[in-house]
């Protein structure tokens, strides 16, 4: 079934809350299961701000049960390898390949994408589906529900009434606060994101593969865009300062002050963006609950990450895909769908959110813990990585709802 191609209405409506990758999967998911869907955006325009992601087979999987695999392949970059470096010495401390070998045993490929190619390439379906009506600057002041459904109420005092609720609405979500009311966890680490034209790069550095240099307390990530004519560049570090959660312009200076010590080939990397935003960033701690009746929350309203294993987008993939199979699976029975879908992405992007975490620590290690680190993976196989990996990458929509 391709991305146009929806089942016949049921009948049943679904408020999407939030137009980002996670908004635009969940509308496709659910109405492919038949679903009318009415997708909220607060902001005036469709679309992504940013740079890179990376997307895992697990992505792909998800992209093609959404029916958009091959329009999202056309737009990415599909790499080589792995790859994580010494940021002080310059040596190499890992080394994955993302090769055959990769794709047959994980059924998918390992690729990179600039943010805004891999939203079109979702939108694209979102507006050729009879069944998605969407509208832009409508922010979300109200909630409320009964047991007929559920209704909105946005801040211009506009109702919107559907069957149910579902809030994509980001790191800082109307939905997520309406139903958990939880306080972020700042982190006090600091990422600065840029876009690097293929001239501006060095030479040695145009390298098919996401590298991670990782040094004390930062690292840097730089990988090929847009078939290699651009580079994505990010840099994060340990902030001095107490840090507020949000995105503002950056500044070079206060980068380079953060990575003194690192290697000269690394380093040259710093002088090349002419303009960097600035992102604090935060996570929240995972929560037992996502929502009740008729409400629930999916992709970084319901499990905010740091961006450490390259998996914010690819998790809210997957939440997309498992929403429409536990509607399909539960009979349309929209409450028990929703709680049987928490039920497994709840404590899988747990895993990730604490994994996550582990990594920021792995990378940004100082003294012994460097030492150790740099040791932790020597004389590991290929195939050694990929069963260390299968929990993650070996998603599928055959097995979304184990």
């Amino acid at each position: 079934m391709n991305a146009t191609q929806q089942s016949t209405s049921t009948g049943q409506s679904i408020i999407v809350v939030g137009g980002g990758i996670g908004g635009l999967a969940a509308a496709l998911a659910l109405t492919r299961q038949g679903i009318a869907v009415q997708l909220l955006e607060q902001a005036a325009h469709i679309g992504e701000i940013g740079a890179g992601i990376q997307l895992g087979p697990n992505a792909f999987a998800a992209l093609d049960a959404l029916g958009v695999g091959p329009a999202a392949r056309e737009r990415a970059v599909f790499t080589d390898h792995i790859i994580m470096m010494d940021a002080v010495d310059a040596r190499e401390v890992v080394r994955i390949d993302t090769g055959d070998a990769f794709r047959q045993r994980f059924g998918g490929p390992y690729a990179v994408i600039h943010r805004a190619d891999i939203h079109l390439s979702i939108l694209e379906a979102v507006q050729q589906n009879p069944l998605i009506s969407f509208r832009t600057s409508t922010q979300i002041a109200a909630m409320s529900q009964d047991g007929k459904g559920v209704e909105v109420v946005d801040t211009q005092g506009n109702r919107y009434r559907a069957d149910a609720v579902v809030g994509a609405d980001g790191v800082k979500s109307v939905i997520r606060e309406r139903m958990v009311g939880d306080p972020a966890r700042v982190t006090g680490h600091v990422v600065y994101r840029a876009v690097v034209e293929r001239e501006n790069m060095p030479e040695e550095l145009r390298i098919n593969a996401p590298v991670l240099w990782a040094g004390p307390h930062c690292h840097l990530v730089h990988y090929p865009l847009r078939g290699g004519q651009q580079y994505n560049l990010v840099v994060t570090f340990h902030s001095r300062e107490q840090e507020e959660w949000g995105v503002r312009e950056g500044s070079k200076e206060e980068v380079l002050s953060y990575f003194e010590g690192i290697h000269p080939r690394p380093h040259q990397m710093l002088d090349r963006p002419t303009s960097w935003k600035r992102w604090a960033t935060a996570d929240r701690e995972p929560v037992e609950r996502w929502g009740q009746g008729r409400v629930t929350i999916l992709g970084d309203a319901a499990h905010p990450m740091t961006q450490y294993m390259a998996q914010g987008a690819c998790m809210a993939l997957e939440d997309a895909v498992t929403l429409g199979e536990a509607v399909r699976q539960s009979g349309h029975d929209l409450e028990a769908a929703f709680r049987r879908y928490e039920s497994v992405r709840i404590p899988r992007s747990a895993r990730v959110v604490w994994s996550t975490r582990e990594m920021g620590r792995l990378y940004h290690a100082w003294g012994v813990e460097r030492t150790v680190r740099n040791m932790l993976w020597t004389g590991r196989s290929q195939s050694q990585f990929y069963d260390a990996l299968q929990w993650l990458y070996g998603w599928k929509v055959e097995n979304c709802l184990e």
